[in-house]
Protein backbone atom coordinates (compact mmCIF):
# COMPACT_ATOMS: atom_id res chain seq x y z
CA UNK A 1 0.00 0.00 0.00
CA UNK A 2 1.18 3.92 -0.61
CA UNK A 3 -0.40 5.58 2.19
CA UNK A 4 -2.03 9.28 1.82
CA UNK A 5 -2.98 11.70 4.58
CA UNK A 6 -6.26 12.02 4.39
CA UNK A 7 -7.34 14.88 6.35
CA UNK A 8 -5.56 18.20 6.91
CA UNK A 9 -4.95 17.39 11.01
CA UNK A 10 -3.21 14.14 9.46
CA UNK A 11 -1.42 16.01 7.39
CA UNK A 12 0.28 19.01 9.82
CA UNK A 13 1.71 15.74 11.67
CA UNK A 14 5.26 15.39 12.08
CA UNK A 15 6.47 12.45 9.75
CA UNK A 16 7.32 9.94 12.65
CA UNK A 17 3.38 10.01 13.78
CA UNK A 18 2.24 9.63 10.09
CA UNK A 19 5.03 6.58 9.93
CA UNK A 20 3.15 5.25 12.99
CA UNK A 21 0.17 6.03 12.02
CA UNK A 22 0.62 4.34 8.78
CA UNK A 23 1.53 0.82 10.73
CA UNK A 24 5.20 1.28 10.29
CA UNK A 25 6.10 -0.63 13.52
CA UNK A 26 3.99 -4.24 12.41
CA UNK A 27 5.93 -4.02 8.94
CA UNK A 28 9.52 -3.90 10.53
CA UNK A 29 8.29 -6.87 13.02
CA UNK A 30 7.36 -9.03 10.21
CA UNK A 31 10.78 -7.88 7.54
CA UNK A 32 12.86 -8.46 11.03
CA UNK A 33 11.45 -12.11 11.70
CA UNK A 34 10.66 -13.04 7.80
CA UNK A 35 13.95 -12.04 6.09
CA UNK A 36 16.12 -14.21 7.96
CA UNK A 37 14.35 -17.33 7.44
CA UNK A 38 14.06 -16.49 3.62
CA UNK A 39 17.18 -16.02 3.62
CA UNK A 40 17.69 -19.90 5.44
CA UNK A 41 14.95 -21.03 3.32
CA UNK A 42 16.65 -20.05 0.33
CA UNK A 43 20.11 -20.28 0.57
CA UNK A 44 19.65 -24.48 1.68
CA UNK A 45 17.40 -24.84 -1.45
CA UNK A 46 15.97 -28.13 -2.68
CA UNK A 47 13.01 -29.32 -1.10
CA UNK A 48 13.06 -27.43 1.98
CA UNK A 49 13.02 -24.65 -0.23
CA UNK A 50 9.83 -26.10 -2.74
CA UNK A 51 8.41 -26.57 0.75
CA UNK A 52 8.07 -22.54 1.61
CA UNK A 53 7.12 -21.70 -1.90
CA UNK A 54 4.39 -24.34 -1.33
CA UNK A 55 3.73 -22.88 1.54
CA UNK A 56 2.80 -19.50 0.26
CA UNK A 57 0.63 -21.23 -2.88
CA UNK A 58 -1.28 -23.05 -0.57
CA UNK A 59 -2.14 -20.63 1.87
CA UNK A 60 -2.63 -17.48 -1.04
CA UNK A 61 -4.54 -19.74 -3.30
CA UNK A 62 -6.96 -20.15 -0.26
CA UNK A 63 -6.87 -16.35 0.44
CA UNK A 64 -7.79 -16.43 -3.63
CA UNK A 65 -11.01 -18.67 -3.34
CA UNK A 66 -12.34 -16.57 0.06
CA UNK A 67 -12.41 -13.96 -2.06
CA UNK A 68 -14.76 -15.58 -5.11
CA UNK A 69 -17.01 -17.04 -2.40
CA UNK A 70 -17.30 -13.33 -1.32
CA UNK A 71 -18.67 -13.03 -4.98
CA UNK A 72 -21.06 -15.77 -4.82
CA UNK A 73 -18.49 -18.34 -6.92
CA UNK A 74 -17.91 -21.72 -5.43
CA UNK A 75 -14.40 -22.69 -6.82
CA UNK A 76 -13.48 -26.52 -7.20
CA UNK A 77 -10.67 -25.96 -4.21
CA UNK A 78 -9.26 -29.41 -3.69
CA UNK A 79 -9.05 -29.80 -7.62
CA UNK A 80 -7.37 -26.00 -7.55
CA UNK A 81 -5.05 -26.65 -4.65
CA UNK A 82 -3.80 -29.86 -6.35
CA UNK A 83 -3.37 -28.73 -9.57
CA UNK A 84 -1.34 -25.84 -7.81
CA UNK A 85 0.99 -27.92 -6.12
CA UNK A 86 1.71 -30.17 -9.23
CA UNK A 87 2.70 -27.32 -11.30
CA UNK A 88 5.35 -26.39 -8.24
CA UNK A 89 6.38 -30.01 -7.88
CA UNK A 90 6.63 -30.45 -11.61
CA UNK A 91 8.71 -27.04 -11.76
CA UNK A 92 10.94 -27.96 -9.15
CA UNK A 93 12.04 -31.18 -12.18
CA UNK A 94 12.33 -28.42 -14.63
CA UNK A 95 8.88 -28.26 -15.53
CA UNK A 96 9.06 -30.95 -18.15
CA UNK A 97 5.33 -32.27 -17.89
CA UNK A 98 3.81 -28.39 -16.79
CA UNK A 99 1.91 -28.30 -19.88
CA UNK A 100 0.53 -31.93 -19.36
CA UNK A 101 -0.67 -30.54 -15.86
CA UNK A 102 -2.20 -27.54 -17.19
CA UNK A 103 -4.32 -29.57 -19.88
CA UNK A 104 -5.40 -32.51 -17.60
CA UNK A 105 -6.09 -29.72 -14.85
CA UNK A 106 -8.50 -27.77 -16.90
CA UNK A 107 -10.19 -30.65 -18.49
CA UNK A 108 -10.72 -31.91 -14.99
CA UNK A 109 -12.31 -28.71 -13.90
CA UNK A 110 -15.00 -28.65 -17.00
CA UNK A 111 -15.73 -32.15 -16.79
CA UNK A 112 -16.46 -31.98 -12.84
CA UNK A 113 -19.05 -29.19 -13.71
CA UNK A 114 -20.77 -30.70 -16.04
CA UNK A 115 -21.69 -32.86 -12.44
CA UNK A 116 -22.82 -29.95 -10.64
CA UNK A 117 -26.64 -29.62 -9.94
CA UNK A 118 -27.13 -25.57 -10.49
CA UNK A 119 -25.59 -25.27 -13.91
CA UNK A 120 -26.56 -21.39 -13.84
CA UNK A 121 -23.35 -19.86 -12.84
CA UNK A 122 -20.74 -22.84 -14.13
CA UNK A 123 -19.00 -20.78 -16.09
CA UNK A 124 -18.18 -18.08 -13.09
CA UNK A 125 -17.04 -21.17 -11.07
CA UNK A 126 -14.89 -22.62 -14.00
CA UNK A 127 -13.34 -19.77 -14.35
CA UNK A 128 -12.45 -18.63 -11.21
CA UNK A 129 -11.23 -22.39 -10.24
CA UNK A 130 -8.53 -22.01 -13.28
CA UNK A 131 -7.73 -18.44 -12.85
CA UNK A 132 -6.91 -18.95 -9.42
CA UNK A 133 -4.32 -21.99 -10.63
CA UNK A 134 -3.28 -19.84 -13.00
CA UNK A 135 -2.51 -16.51 -10.97
CA UNK A 136 -1.47 -17.80 -7.60
CA UNK A 137 -0.39 -21.94 -8.54
CA UNK A 138 1.37 -20.98 -12.13
CA UNK A 139 3.12 -17.90 -11.60
CA UNK A 140 4.15 -18.13 -7.95
CA UNK A 141 5.90 -21.49 -8.97
CA UNK A 142 8.39 -19.35 -10.99
CA UNK A 143 10.14 -19.32 -7.78
CA UNK A 144 10.81 -22.18 -7.68
CA UNK A 145 12.12 -22.44 -11.42
CA UNK A 146 14.35 -19.50 -10.46
CA UNK A 147 15.89 -21.15 -7.53
CA UNK A 148 16.06 -24.25 -10.21
CA UNK A 149 17.37 -22.01 -13.42
CA UNK A 150 21.05 -23.29 -12.26
CA UNK A 151 20.43 -26.77 -12.58
CA UNK A 152 18.65 -26.63 -16.02
CA UNK A 153 21.13 -24.84 -17.51
CA UNK A 154 23.95 -26.25 -15.96
CA UNK A 155 25.73 -23.37 -14.53
CA UNK A 156 27.00 -22.67 -10.62
CA UNK A 157 23.93 -23.82 -8.26
CA UNK A 158 24.23 -20.35 -5.68
CA UNK A 159 23.77 -18.41 -8.81
CA UNK A 160 19.65 -20.15 -8.05
CA UNK A 161 19.52 -18.53 -4.71
CA UNK A 162 20.94 -15.03 -5.67
CA UNK A 163 18.67 -14.79 -8.37
CA UNK A 164 15.30 -15.49 -5.76
CA UNK A 165 17.65 -12.84 -3.52
CA UNK A 166 17.09 -10.34 -6.32
CA UNK A 167 13.40 -11.01 -6.76
CA UNK A 168 12.95 -10.42 -3.25
CA UNK A 169 15.24 -7.45 -2.61
CA UNK A 170 13.67 -5.84 -5.52
CA UNK A 171 10.36 -6.60 -4.78
CA UNK A 172 10.84 -5.19 -1.14
CA UNK A 173 12.68 -2.07 -1.57
CA UNK A 174 9.74 -1.27 -4.62
CA UNK A 175 6.51 -1.63 -1.12
CA UNK A 176 9.19 -0.25 0.75
CA UNK A 177 10.28 3.27 -0.77
CA UNK A 178 5.87 3.65 -2.35
CA UNK A 179 5.44 3.00 1.27
CA UNK A 180 7.70 5.87 2.65
CA UNK A 181 7.33 8.26 -0.39
CA UNK A 182 3.69 8.08 0.14
CA UNK A 183 3.15 8.57 3.55
CA UNK A 184 5.86 11.45 3.78
CA UNK A 185 4.83 13.15 0.29
CA UNK A 186 2.09 11.28 -1.51
CA UNK A 187 -0.53 14.49 -2.20
CA UNK A 188 -2.27 12.99 -5.96
CA UNK A 189 -4.00 9.43 -6.05
CA UNK A 190 -2.62 7.07 -8.21
CA UNK A 191 -5.93 5.24 -9.37
CA UNK A 192 -8.30 5.37 -6.60
CA UNK A 193 -11.20 3.35 -8.02
CA UNK A 194 -9.37 0.23 -7.31
CA UNK A 195 -6.92 1.66 -4.30
CA UNK A 196 -7.79 5.44 -2.90
CA UNK A 197 -4.58 4.94 -0.50
CA UNK A 198 -1.85 4.88 -3.29
CA UNK A 199 -0.42 7.96 -4.65
CA UNK A 200 1.39 8.93 -7.70
CA UNK A 201 4.38 9.99 -5.38
CA UNK A 202 4.55 6.54 -3.53
CA UNK A 203 4.74 4.95 -6.99
CA UNK A 204 7.22 7.47 -8.67
CA UNK A 205 9.22 6.66 -5.18
CA UNK A 206 8.83 2.74 -5.11
CA UNK A 207 10.32 3.36 -8.82
CA UNK A 208 13.39 5.02 -7.94
CA UNK A 209 14.40 2.71 -4.70
CA UNK A 210 14.04 -0.34 -7.32
CA UNK A 211 16.49 1.17 -9.64
CA UNK A 212 18.89 2.16 -6.87
CA UNK A 213 19.10 -1.20 -4.67
CA UNK A 214 18.99 -3.00 -8.53
CA UNK A 215 22.16 -0.45 -9.42
CA UNK A 216 23.79 -1.57 -5.53
CA UNK A 217 22.98 -5.14 -6.24
CA UNK A 218 25.32 -5.17 -9.38
CA UNK A 219 28.32 -4.65 -6.74
CA UNK A 220 27.93 -7.95 -4.71
CA UNK A 221 24.69 -10.16 -5.27
CA UNK A 222 24.61 -10.15 -9.10
CA UNK A 223 28.28 -8.95 -10.37
CA UNK A 224 27.18 -10.91 -13.52
CA UNK A 225 24.62 -7.97 -14.65
CA UNK A 226 26.35 -4.24 -15.37
CA UNK A 227 25.07 -1.74 -13.09
CA UNK A 228 23.30 0.06 -15.93
CA UNK A 229 21.51 -3.27 -16.78
CA UNK A 230 20.76 -3.58 -13.01
CA UNK A 231 18.99 -0.17 -13.07
CA UNK A 232 16.96 -1.22 -16.12
CA UNK A 233 15.66 -4.27 -14.64
CA UNK A 234 15.30 -3.04 -11.34
CA UNK A 235 12.92 -0.28 -12.65
CA UNK A 236 11.16 -2.74 -15.18
CA UNK A 237 10.52 -5.06 -11.69
CA UNK A 238 9.32 -1.91 -9.68
CA UNK A 239 6.51 -1.50 -12.05
CA UNK A 240 5.48 -4.67 -12.17
CA UNK A 241 5.34 -5.39 -8.70
CA UNK A 242 3.30 -2.59 -8.20
CA UNK A 243 0.97 -3.65 -11.18
CA UNK A 244 1.21 -6.99 -9.43
CA UNK A 245 -0.28 -4.73 -6.18
CA UNK A 246 -3.00 -2.70 -8.02
CA UNK A 247 -4.39 -6.53 -9.72
CA UNK A 248 -4.55 -7.75 -5.76
CA UNK A 249 -6.23 -4.12 -5.05
CA UNK A 250 -8.58 -4.67 -7.56
CA UNK A 251 -9.74 -8.70 -7.20
CA UNK A 252 -10.21 -7.39 -3.55
CA UNK A 253 -12.19 -3.96 -4.51
CA UNK A 254 -14.58 -6.16 -6.77
CA UNK A 255 -14.91 -8.62 -3.82
CA UNK A 256 -15.40 -6.53 -1.29
CA UNK A 257 -12.74 -7.44 0.99
CA UNK A 258 -9.86 -5.18 2.39
CA UNK A 259 -7.74 -7.95 3.45
CA UNK A 260 -7.34 -11.17 2.25
CA UNK A 261 -6.47 -12.37 5.68
CA UNK A 262 -4.76 -11.01 9.17
CA UNK A 263 -2.06 -13.45 9.00
CA UNK A 264 0.91 -10.94 8.95
CA UNK A 265 0.12 -8.27 11.00
CA UNK A 266 0.69 -5.01 9.03
CA UNK A 267 0.70 -6.81 5.74
CA UNK A 268 -3.44 -8.63 6.01
CA UNK A 269 -2.56 -11.93 4.69
CA UNK A 270 -0.14 -13.65 2.10
CA UNK A 271 -1.46 -13.05 -0.96
CA UNK A 272 -1.31 -9.07 0.33
CA UNK A 273 2.42 -10.02 1.12
CA UNK A 274 3.33 -11.87 -2.18
CA UNK A 275 0.96 -10.68 -4.84
CA UNK A 276 3.97 -8.66 -6.10
CA UNK A 277 6.39 -11.34 -6.28
CA UNK A 278 3.66 -13.26 -8.04
CA UNK A 279 4.52 -10.77 -11.09
CA UNK A 280 8.29 -9.71 -10.31
CA UNK A 281 9.39 -13.48 -10.59
CA UNK A 282 8.29 -14.59 -14.02
CA UNK A 283 9.92 -11.07 -15.20
CA UNK A 284 12.93 -11.79 -13.39
CA UNK A 285 12.88 -15.54 -14.52
CA UNK A 286 12.52 -15.09 -17.62
CA UNK A 287 14.87 -12.34 -18.18
CA UNK A 288 17.83 -14.25 -17.33
CA UNK A 289 16.45 -17.22 -18.64
CA UNK A 290 16.38 -16.14 -22.52
CA UNK A 291 18.61 -12.82 -22.00
CA UNK A 292 20.90 -13.01 -19.80
CA UNK A 293 22.17 -16.62 -18.85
Amino acid sequence: MTPEPKNPVVDRLPAWRRFLKAGLLPRLVVIFLGVPCLYLITARGGIFFLFLVDLIILLGLREFYVLMKAKGYEPFEALGYFCSLAISWYAWHEGVVVPLILTASLLAIMIREVFRRDIAPSLGHMAVTVFGIMYVGWLGSHLVLLRELPTSLAIEEHIGARLVFLVALLTWATDTAAYLFGVAFGRHKLIPRISPNKTVEGAVGGLFGAALVGWLLTRGLVPFLTPLAGMVLGLFVGAMAQLGDLVESLIKRDAGIKDTAELLPGHGGVLDRFDSMLFTAPVVYYYFRFFIV
